[in-house]
Order: structure tokens, then C-alpha cells, then sequence
């Protein structure tokens, strides 16, 4: 009878995991992709025999951009049945997305041979494929010019600017003015292009300021300012318009910090950069910008921007860009109090503001050490460290923060680099805030957008905001052929 009753038990069990699945795929497909998650494992915990548990809680993860912890599930189903083919899928995805083409191409390659009449399979190998061999080309290449700035190669002197041109022209004497910015606003409101030969001005200039700053910013706020801190932009443009409309234009007396991630995913990243760009050389000293883990190369030919500048302007604009966001400062440190970057903070313990300071940053992120953390890093809620959800980084506990704090005299971290669904999260007993100012994300996500001013005496006030409505091209409109294959938002 003990038996019985323990089979009993078991298969009860069983289906009770099979209705949290139920559940979770509902969540999922409402596109409630945190919730989901938290069903999967609620399957999970109670039959943690079912490769399918992990390889929907993996697609999940994929959808909230947490490639590492998709990896494990895939991983995990793998090894609970060699033969699930959708586990191949999601770990070929996830490692997609952080830019390891060749790991993928293992897994495409397995599907594929397990099912050689499968169209998809065969679709999703050949264009991966074709990434490999395409950067295993421009690798070749690029050892050659490794030295040489894309802007020797554009002839500006005989760039001509046609008659039928009526948008914002950039003056030669004057540069960047109040009326140029406030016209090219206008401009963009209408979907029109700037002239390739004043996108080009003012990204010569903007290349000679950041080559000229350090790694770290000291920014001081008057006691008369408030100062302004937004998160991601992520190509939102009339959101990005809606900020101005809500917090006003930066000025000398307004000034901005937009902390990474202008760009990628939504498909207004031109528009958004030259901007941002604009208002940097107009207010050099009011307006300042950080790199994010998404200005980079793997992340612009993944998620977009680099097919919307190829689309817009050319191949060479693009090369351009890549040249221009290794100079992009990688962190700011407001009134000796506010640290403020991308991701978040090290792996390992004793980083001063001076290593960061002097830290060499004309190249593309590195897979580990201080840049990578700075960019890609998250924080969470329990002690120590532990590895990151995403596959890059790491994730630190309120001790890193606060030993981070206190070894630099500061007071507390502001950073991006996650979606909040009040655009903003205050963590680490108030020491680490996340800010993200792309609302309902990807069109998808349903969240707010936020921004936080600061005064004098630092203390952070946070405005929150819906999303706009934008003209009709979707989010990753110009995103890798893959990446949409796979459903990606």
C-alpha cells in the first residue's frame, strides 16, 4: 500500500507541475515573461524531470535578455534528453545574442542533421553560417586597416548638397546652434534624413571631444541646477522627444547625462544619436553620454542599429560609429557622491575611481574584467557574487556596493541596463537605483519609462512617464535576418 500511495502522490505531483506549465504558457504568451518565468519553476521544483519545463523557461529568459540563465536551462533539458531538439534551438539563440556565432552554428548544425527536411532548421544554419564567414572575412581585412580611421576613406570637400535638400544644414563657422538642434528635432518628427554630409560633421566633431575625455567624468552641479539622469533610450525617439516635452531641451542650465544604450532594438537609433550627438556639441559642458553593452559592434549587427545606419546613410557611416563608441566615456561621478554607469559593478574587490579613470577604452567590451563589468554587470538581492544571468558580467550583492562606496567615499550607484516596470528600482537599502527611460519596450513590455533629477544635495526625485505612439516601423525593423527568424523582439 505504501507504494500505491506513493505512486499516487507522484503522479499528483506530476500533474500539478504540468497546470504550472499550463499557467506559465499563458504568462507567456501575454507576454508576462517575469511571471512566466516564476511558473516554469514552480513546474520545475515539483518534477524536475521534464526537459520541456527548462526549455520554455529558457525561451522565457531569452525574451528578458538573461542569455546566461537560458544557456543552464538549455543545458539542462540536454542533458535530460539528448534528443530535444528545441533546447539546441534556445542555446543557439542565447549565445546568438551575445555574439558567439560559431557555438551557435554547433547547435543549428545538430538540428538541421536531426531533421534535414526541416525549411527553418536549414534557414537558421545557412544565415549563420553566413555571419561566420562574413566576420572570419572582415577579421582578415581589418588587420590590415587596423590603424586607419574610416573618415580618411569620405571625401567631405566634394560632398555635394543637393538643391532639393531643404532640412538643417550645418553652419561651418558656428557648428552645432540652438536653431540647427531645434530644427533637425523638427525634421526628424517628420522622418526625414540629415544630409550625409552634416551626419558626417558632426560626427567628425563629436570623435575629436570624446578621444580627449577620460574613462570617468567628474560632472559638478551648480547649487542653482537640477540635474537630469536618464537610462536606455534604445532607439525610442518620440519617447526620447516626450522627455524634452516633459523635463525640457538640455541647456546650460538643464544639462543631461544619458547613461548607454541610445541605441539598438528600436528603430529610430539614427534619429536618437545624432541628438544626442547635437546636444553634446552644442552643450559640451551640460550634456553627457555613456557607453552601454549595446554600443558595440556584436550588439549593433544583432539588434539593428548597424542595418538602420546602412539603410539610412552607408556601410561606411556604420564603421564610423563603431570607431566613435570606443572613445565613449564608460562612467560619471557626480559631486564627488553619485557613481553612475552602464551595468553595474567588478567582480573583483578594491577598484578605485582612479583604475577607472586611467582605464583604457578605445576597443570593443571584452568578455571579462572592469569595462565588461561596467556594461553588462546587474545587481541582486542577496550577499557575495554570483555568476550573471545574462552570461556576461557578474551579479553583486549589497556588501559589493556598499565596499564599493565605501572605499571611494561615495553614496550611491545609479545604473540602467535593466527594464523596470516603473522605469526605475531603488535596491541595496538605497545605495544601487536602476533607471530605464524606453517605456513600454520593444512595444512589447508594457512598462513605464523613468528619469531622476538631482539637486545639490544629490537626493534622487523620480519622474516616470508611458510610452508615445511612433510612426509605423516596427522594433527591429532593421535587425539581424536570424534574430527576427527566431522571434526575437
Amino acid at each position: 500500500s505504501t507504494q500505491s500511495t506513493g505512486s499516487m502522490v507522484s503522479l499528483t505531483i506530476e500533474e500539478e507541475a504540468e497546470q504550472d506549465k499550463t499557467t506559465a504558457n499563458q504568462f507567456f504568451k501575454e507576454k508576462k515573461y517575469l511571471v512566466a518565468i516564476e511558473w516554469y519553476t514552480k513546474a520545475i521544483e515539483k518534477n524536475p524531470k521534464v526537459p520541456a519545463y527548462y526549455g520554455n523557461r529558457s525561451f522565457a529568459y531569452l525574451r528578458t535578455e538573461c542569455f546566461g540563465y537560458a544557456i543552464t536551462d538549455a543545458d539542462k533539458a540536454l542533458e535530460l534528453d539528448r534528443t530535444y531538439l528545441k533546447a539546441y534551438y534556445r542555446r543557439a539563440e542565447a549565445n546568438m545574442a551575445l555574439g558567439r556565432y560559431k557555438k551557435s552554428l554547433t547547435d543549428y548544425d545538430t538540428v538541421r542533421r536531426a531533421r534535414p527536411k526541416d525549411r527553418d532548421a536549414q534557414l537558421k544554419f545557412k544565415e549563420c553560417d553566413k555571419i561566420v564567414k562574413r566576420l572570419a572575412f572582415e577579421r582578415a581585412i581589418n588587420v590590415d586597416c587596423l590603424k586607419k580611421s574610416v573618415i580618411e576613406s569620405v571625401d567631405m570637400e566634394n560632398m555635394v548638397v543637393e538643391d532639393s535638400y531643404s532640412g538643417p544644414k550645418l553652419d561651418d563657422t558656428f557648428g552645432v546652434t540652438l536653431e540647427f538642434m531645434e530644427e533637425l528635432i523638427a525634421w526628424y518628427r517628420d522622418q526625414k534624413v540629415l544630409h550625409r554630409k552634416y551626419a558626417y560633421g558632426l560626427l567628425i566633431s563629436i570623435k575629436k571631444y570624446f578621444e580627449k575625455q577620460p574613462s570617468l567624468v567628474r560632472i559638478t552641479i551648480p547649487s542653482s541646477n537640477k540635474f537630469t539622469v536618464c537610462g536606455d533610450i534604445h532607439g525610442q525617439f518620440y519617447d526620447l522627444l516626450n522627455i524634452f516635452e516633459i523635463n525640457g531641451l538640455p541647456s546650460e542650465s538643464n544639462p543631461y547625462l544619458f547613461n548607454g544604450d541610445f541605441v539598438d532594438r528600436g528603430s529610430f537609433s539614427v534619429e536618437v544619436i545624432f541628438t544626442l550627438f547635437g546636444f553634446k556639441l552644442l552643450y559640451p559642458d551640460h550634456m553627457f553620454m555613456a557607453r552601454g553593452n549595446h554600443e558595440s559592434i556584436n550588439m549593433n549587427q544583432m539588434y539593428g542599429f548597424d542595418g538602420e545606419v546602412k539603410e539610412k546613410y552607408s556601410k561606411n557611416m556604420s564603421d564610423f560609429f563603431t570607431e566613435i563608441f570606443n572613445w565613449l566615456p564608460l562612467c560619471h561621478v557626480i559631486n564627488d557622491g553619485v557613481f553612475v554607469t552602464h551595468g553595474g559593478l567588478f567582480q573583483e574587490d578594491g577598484i578605485t575611481l582612479e583604475d577607472i579613470e586611467n582605464f583604457d577604452r578605445n576597443r570593443q567590451p571584452p568578455d571579462s574584467g572592469v569595462m565588461c563589468d561596467l556594461l553588462w554587470s546587474d545587481p541582486q538581492s542577496f550577499t557575495g557574487r554570483s555568476a550573471s544571468k545574462r552570461g556576461v558580467g557578474v551579479q553583486f550583492g549589497p556588501d559589493v556596493t556598499s565596499a564599493f562606496l565605501e572605499r571611494n567615499r561615495l553614496k550611491y550607484v545609479i545604473r540602467s541596463h535593466e527594464v523596470k516596470d516603473e522605469g526605475y528600482e531603488v535596491s541595496h537599502d538605497g545605495k544601487c537605483i536602476t533607471v530605464f527611460s524606453a517605456p513600454n519596450y520593444c512595444d512589447q513590455m508594457g512598462n513605464k519609462g523613468a528619469f531622476i533629477t538631482l539637486k545639490e544635495d544629490l537626493a534622487p526625485k523620480f519622474t516616470t512617464f508611458e510610452a508615445v505612439p511612433h510612426p509605423d516601423v516596427k522594433p527591429m525593423a532593421y535587425a539581424n535576418n536570424l534574430l527576427k527568424m527566431s522571434g526575437f523582439m
